[in-house]
């Protein structure tokens, strides 16, 4: 498997994308702002977003592709995820009002979108690549996603907060190469990140204290402005685990 790094930050502006991350040529794991940097070449090849949780940094972009590309496509995009998050995107997004319903168009026999629920532990196969969903802690229902692809595994927690449901999951994983994980606000700002269900660098290195794999650890989400401070407080906090920001445009092979 090869991922690609669309987009990893907290926010915008300049040359920041939000969270996507590109699987091969089709397959994302959400989709934020970054898939917009894509051809329409590219965007016509992808058949699958799996979504982690319903938040506009993480889907953004897949009302714009559907309705730039699916028109020239010969079968839906499908979105997995989990049974809760297809029912916020069914209700708040493409609902007519802020979107079409795209799983109407053209027809109900013939749809551009369609979704397909995910559950903890349920592996979706495609072409050997399996993605299984992992338990998140988030203000809205939210999973991460294990990447296998028979050799090696990359881990992406998405969006979280303290969470105990997960790592004896990813301590099952034998073949796990790679770690992303999040860590949205600086450690003065512990409050706010416990009380939007993020992480610190504090809070990081207490959850990487549960870890009993050694994989590389690669730190996304960081809020725009304060990038440089929480990497040095992440440095600081998680120094044994050696911890790398995740950056857009990176590549990993597995």
């Amino acid at each position: 498997m090869k991922l690609r790094v669309l987009g990893c930050s907290g926010g915008i502006g300049g040359d920041l994308r939000t969270t996507s991350l590109l699987v091969d040529h089709d397959v994302l794991v959400d989709a934020g702002t970054g898939v917009g940097d894509l051809s329409i070449s590219e965007l016509t090849r992808i058949d699958h977003v799996f979504v982690t949780h319903s938040h506009m940094d993480h889907v953004t972009s897949i009302p714009f592709m559907v309705d730039t590309v699916g028109w020239m496509r010969d079968h839906p995009i499908t979105v997995h995820a989990a049974a809760q998050t297809i029912e916020i995107l069914r209700q708040h997004l493409f609902n007519w009002k802020l979107w079409p319903d795209f799983t109407q168009i053209p027809d109900a026999a013939h749809p551009m979108l369609r979704y397909s629920a995910v559950s903890l532990g349920g592996a979706v196969t495609l072409g050997g690549r399996r993605f299984t969903p992992l338990p998140a802690n988030h203000v809205v229902p939210a999973v991460g996603y294990h990447l296998d692809s028979g050799t090696a595994s990359l881990v992406f927690t998405g969006d979280t907060t303290t969470n105990d449901a997960l790592w004896p999951a990813v301590n099952r994983i034998e073949n796990l190469r790679y770690l992303i994980i999040e860590t949205a606000f600086s450690n003065r700002e512990r409050e706010l990140a416990i009380a939007s269900k993020h992480l610190c660098p504090g809070m990081l290195a207490e959850e990487l204290a549960r870890l009993a794999r050694s994989p590389e650890i690669f730190v996304t989400h960081l809020k725009p402005g304060e990038m440089e401070q929480i990497m040095q407080e992440v440095r600081e906090s998680c120094a044994r685990y050696r911890p790398q920001m995740l950056y857009n445009d990176q590549v990993f092979e597995f």
